[in-house]
């Protein structure tokens, strides 16, 4: 099935491209992180392809060893993207790497009901800058093009990405960027806000209010949202009057104007929140964030867990229902 893919790759160029190029690299005081070393074989190619103007996808191709991570760029209508002028950075997953998928996982993947799904995976391994492993090096994290971050650490000289996919190869350099090849597929979440709080399975009562609210289809929309998200531990913390309250068809715009206190349009990052010090909320009004004694703080709730990415956004954690004044 492979080889009959591959040989389909010269209609590659007929799909268009539909990335938006809107993610960047972050680092953490990079200016003051000595670089350690990185186990890695650079590509005896590396620098001749570059100058030979060889972009993204033809670089991959001549390595020999993407033949997979090509047939599934092309499923997914990314080859254009990755031919454009620009800058990338390409977390490239080997063929041995894709073989590591459960059996029937790609196959599945690379049918066409499912190409939103691949399409989410792979722009998980790019990044709109050029990052070679010495920048690399020096990030605690990295913005995608599917919109959620990658981790970034050195560990044993080695880089490792979400904490175990290695980097085993970098700085294969391309006329429009940079390739750096890992050992197994990073995988993003795919599902979205209101799917990732059901599967966490401590946010039931808060689902039951977004239900009640009528939210539902908001919050599983394109957003992207940020959500402070308050345990059932929480919740059980509110009196029983006053959520017994909330939850009268009478008081729905109440109840929507307590949820929607604890949502922020856009994708906001502990950190970013953290050094803003304030975010307007969907309500209306503002929360304010600070550190107290190296506990971060929304309004009165303590932050517990942080940046927990979904497709549409991310979930904070806290262990305190917001109330709005």
């Amino acid at each position: 099935m492979k080889t009959r893919l591959i040989t389909t790759f010269a209609t590659a160029t007929a799909f268009s491209m539909t990335v938006s190029l809107n993610a960047h690299v972050h680092s953490n005081n990079a200016d003051d992180y000595s670089t350690p070393p990185v186990t890695a074989q650079p590509y005896e190619q590396r620098d001749r392809d570059a100058e030979d103007g060889k972009h993204i996808i033809a670089t991959a191709i001549e390595a020999g060893q993407f033949n997979t991570l090509i047939v599934a760029l092309q499923a997914a209508g990314l080859i254009d993207a990755l031919t454009d002028e620009g800058a990338f950075t390409v977390f490239a997953p080997t063929d041995e790497a894709f073989d590591k998928l459960p059996e029937g996982a790609l196959e599945e993947l690379l049918q066409p009901e499912n190409r939103e799904t691949l399409r989410t995976i792979l722009t998980y391994h790019v990044v709109s800058a050029k990052a070679k492993a010495e920048d690399v090096v020096k990030l605690d994290f990295a913005d995608t093009l599917a919109n959620q971050r990658v981790s970034i650490k050195v560990e044993d000289d080695t880089v490792k990405l979400n904490g175990s996919t290695k980097v085993i190869k970098t700085d294969v350099m391309a006329s429009n960027g940079v390739i750096h090849v890992i050992d197994s597929i990073i995988m993003p979440n795919t599902k979205d806000l209101l799917e990732t709080a059901a599967e966490a399975g401590d946010f039931s009562t808060l689902a039951q209010a977004i239900r009640d609210a009528g939210l539902v289809s908001t919050l599983q929309g394109n957003g992207p949202f940020t959500v402070f998200a308050p345990t059932d531990e929480a919740f059980a913390n509110v009196p029983s009057e006053t959520m017994d309250m909330l939850l009268q068809p009478e008081n729905r715009e109440q109840l929507i104007a307590v949820l929607t206190y604890h949502v922020v349009p856009g994708r906001v990052y502990a950190e970013q929140a953290l050094e803003a010090g304030n975010a307007t909320t969907v309500q209306g009004t503002d929360l304010r964030i600070r550190d107290r004694s190296g506990e971060v703080r929304i309004n009165n709730a303590k932050l517990i867990k942080a940046d927990l990415d979904t497709t549409n956004g991310v979930i904070h954690v806290i262990d305190t229902v917001l109330i709005p004044e």
